[in-house]
């Protein structure tokens, strides 16, 4: 959804990895990553890793230095945060263009991933983990 903040064009995606949830903002600017009020690479902790996964849509399409990424992110750690950034940030670019979503797409940024924390069994330790069993 396009939307003008005092006249420059905002494309917004929601991103979901694990528990975490990252609302995203595209403005135009200089390549800027803000997370919550802070600097993306202090929130990042300065890793790579994440770094490189939450503005890896726009370094597909060759498009660092013309965007901002303005995050509010939610819940779970660092690395859930980071690709459900990335996911956020590939949607947004898709509503930017619809040209964009193919090769995202062939890079796999606009897939979910689903996998999740399997809830805890009754009488049992964890998810799957059980007592030992002895047999006498």
């Amino acid at each position: 959804m396009e939307a003008t903040e005092s006249g420059r064009a905002m494309y917004w995606g929601t991103g979901r990895r694990k528990s975490s949830v990252a609302s995203v903002r595209l403005v135009p600017g200089t390549g800027k990553l803000i997370i919550n009020g802070k600097e993306g690479e202090l929130y990042l902790q300065y890793n790579y890793n994440y770094l490189s996964s939450a503005k890896a849509p726009l370094e597909t399409l060759g498009l660092e230095n013309e965007y901002d990424i303005l995050v509010k992110a939610t819940g779970g750690g660092l690395t859930g945060q980071a690709e459900s950034i990335r996911l956020g940030v590939a949607r947004a670019l898709c509503q930017l263009d619809p040209e964009n979503r193919k090769p995202l797409k062939m890079e796999g940024y606009l897939t979910r991933d689903p996998r999740a924390k399997e809830r805890k069994k009754y009488g049992l330790r964890k998810a799957r983990k059980a007592s030992q069993y002895s047999k006498r």
